[in-house]
């Protein structure tokens, strides 16, 4: 009863504004109905047809045709590459060479041992001995080179991220109008698809490792950007008086107040920017990257499904242990603590893992074992083919009753895909930014609106409105399944303790294991098509559609469920009536995740048969064709952009007006 009495109040205030959500909604429906009135029948009489008209069309191919001449005439002999761009790539090289020679002289031993210590050090026993372990299974695999070349390349990449994308969130944090003016470059490096911007890249650097190193900067320096700014913007106001008022400069100010306030905010952006560079690790493998990634897309590219788990293990276990140790370390930074207590604080403690990494390096050297011995590893991708041709042979086709995955694939495609992209390409193009400008005038405002309808409109301007609304059907048809697998296993997650431990490690594999990888295991389920291509993007966003949904629900407010519970609801009541419409914000949250996520896979789609913008992208940079590349990249640019804002939470705009 004392709780169904604190209730009453809060339903008496949410009432009023149910209400004067409802009027909203219905004037905007109201609007959109006068206006669809007036511009219908203008569209119909200029632009009879539903196709994008050419003369709203603008061909890029030439002046980008002609940069990309000008480049490769120029590479060789022009100031700006030689003075310039030559420096970068040979910093480039001699970094990343420095570090995989320090790998190399420390063998083995003295790699485990470090990454074991320093885990400790920054994140306590438990997680210094999934270290250790981490790295021996790396050399297990056969795969400890390719490792240390990965690794190597990593800590350039990561290094060269967080001092850009530092940088340029400290000018965001101290300035509102560099915030305004990063803001849209940020979200185009990363909504634009990294297959996109390889080609510029390439034609600048060439094939090799400088390219690999910058491309992942590209995608890796953004988040550690954001949350940087984010850090620096949300510091603790009443410190910062307090700081300014006792005299001190701004650089003072900065130095002793705004970031060590931020450093929690620092630390996952080092985490992020960490776990971004490794995912790129595959795809810069396709511009001379090496390491583990060239040994998956070589894999890919003679369906290996064994060599290429073998390759990408090790990349799952470098995410899942860098991802550890930095979010255990910047919650311990965060909250002013250090691991481990007692004499071993501070500075002590580094020289303590700095004396055993040498000392156990020397051991390896002098035992004669400074390589990883070729008779510890273990062969695991012959029993790992042998399980893929049995599950070929008996899944792919002729399954009784069920049909076999081929069917599935082929049901998928006549069913769903088929109708959804002859729905969309026979919609005249105004209808589709009628519907475009509806859907986020509804969930947003007339600007969010504006921005969905010009980003949409200028795919046409481009030159690729078919292909687009062909990958938006595609995109689509994930987005739906994805949410339906999502949802279901993000409430029954919430519901069961037992059940999230055990979704938890499958997750982690999920998102941490590249692309590449379950994209062969798909080939071989599903054949060569656009449903694989939408499985392959299902499974890479499934897993943070079930993590946000299981957060939001398992955060709704207990006094309400003690409520719902104390008039007799049963379970099934308390979900539907009480904690799904209080999450709906961080169910809003998911869609807008999933989008975005199944979005980025376009590309590895357009490899297994996807077609459309991800195929133009691909041949863009296969053929060194710099305009169909960049014009099929700006065109994912766009959808993501116009799907983001269609699907983003009313919430995130409150107080901005209608």
């Amino acid at each position: 009863m004392a709780a169904a009495t604190a209730q009453a109040p809060v339903a008496g205030t949410l009432a009023p504004l149910r209400a004067t959500g409802r009027r909203r909604a219905a004037a905007k429906l109201l609007a959109l109905a006068v206006l669809a009135a007036v511009l219908v029948p203008l569209a119909e009489a200029h632009w009879p047809g539903g196709a994008w008209p050419g003369a709203l069309t603008v061909d890029l191919s030439g002046p980008l045709g002609r940069a990309s001449d000008w480049i490769i005439d120029n590479r060789d002999s022009h100031p700006l590459f030689l003075y310039f761009f030559g420096y970068v790539s040979n910093a480039i090289v001699v970094g990343v060479r420095a570090v995989y020679l320090v790998l190399l002289a420390a063998g083995w031993a003295g790699v485990t041992a470090a990454a074991g210590l320093v885990a400790w050090r920054l994140a306590g026993l438990r997680l210094a001995l999934t270290a250790a372990a981490a790295f021996l299974v790396c050399g297990l695999l056969g795969m400890w080179v390719p490792t240390m070349q990965t690794l190597a390349l990593m800590v350039v990449a990561v290094l060269a991220s967080v001092l850009v994308g530092g940088l340029l969130g400290l000018a965001a944090g101290l300035s509102e109008r560099t915030h305004r003016v990063l803001r849209p470059v940020l979200d185009t490096m990363q909504v634009l698809p990294a297959f996109a911007y390889l080609l510029p890249v390439v034609l600048v650097f060439g094939i090799g490792v400088p390219a690999a190193v910058l491309a992942t900067v590209v995608y890796a320096a953004p988040p550690m950007a954001r949350l940087t700014a984010l850090g620096l913007r949300d510091a603790d106001q009443g410190v910062m008086e307090a700081v300014a008022s006792l005299g001190a400069t701004a650089r003072q100010r900065l130095f002793t107040a705004r970031l060590p306030l931020a450093l929690g905010e620092l630390m996952l952006g080092v985490n992020q920017a960490i776990m971004m560079a490794l995912s790129m690790a595959v795809i810069a493998s396709v511009i001379g990257a090496g390491g583990l990634g060239d040994r998956v897309y070589q894999a890919l590219a003679s369906v290996d499904v064994g060599a290429a788990l073998a390759a990408g293990i090790p990349i799952v276990l470098l995410a899942v242990v860098l991802d550890r140790t930095t979010g255990a370390a910047g919650e311990r930074l965060g909250a002013g603590r250090d691991v481990p207590r007692g004499p071993l604080r501070g500075w002590a403690g580094w020289l303590l893992v700095a004396v055993l990494t040498v000392a156990a390096a020397l051991a390896a050297r002098l035992a004669g074992r400074l390589d990883w011995p070729g008779s510890w590893e273990v062969d695991i991708a012959e029993p790992v083919n042998r399980a893929v041709d049995w599950m070929t042979g008996h899944l792919y086709t002729g399954v009784p009753y069920v049909g076999g995955t081929a069917d599935w694939a082929g049901h998928f495609t006549t069913w769903v895909l088929d109708p959804v992209r002859s729905g969309l390409q026979w919609l005249p193009w105004w209808a589709v930014l009628l519907i475009v400008a509806a859907l986020s005038w509804l969930i947003g405002t007339w600007r969010t609106a504006l921005t969905a309808v010009l980003a949409m409109a200028a795919i046409g301007v481009l030159g690729v409105w078919k292909p687009s609304l062909d990958t938006l059907s595609q995109v689509l048809a994930a987005v739906a399944v994805t949410l339906v697998l999502g949802f279901a296993a993000g409430v029954a997650a919430a519901r069961s303790t037992r059940l999230e431990r055990w979704f938890r490690p499958v997750l982690d594999v999920l998102q941490t294991m590249p692309q590449f990888v379950y994209l062969i295991p798909v080939v071989a389920l599903f054949g060569v098509g656009r449903a694989p291509a939408v499985a392959a993007a299902v499974v890479y966003a499934l897993p943070a559609v079930v993590r946000i949904t299981t957060q939001g629900v398992r955060t709704v407010d207990a006094a309400a469920l003690e409520a719902a519970r104390s008039l007799g609801a049963t379970g099934g009541q308390q979900l539907r009536q009480v904690q799904l419409p209080l999450a709906r914000p961080a169910l809003l949250l998911a869609v807008n995740q999933g989008v975005v996520l199944v979005l980025a896979v376009v590309i590895i789609g357009g490899l297994v048969g996807g077609g459309a913008l991800g195929y133009d992208v691909v041949f863009g940079l296969a053929q060194g064709d710099l305009a169909t590349g960049l014009v099929a990249g700006a065109a994912i640019v766009c959808l993501g952009l116009m799907l983001d804002r269609v699907t983003q939470p009313t919430e995130r705009r409150a107080g901005k007006g209608a």
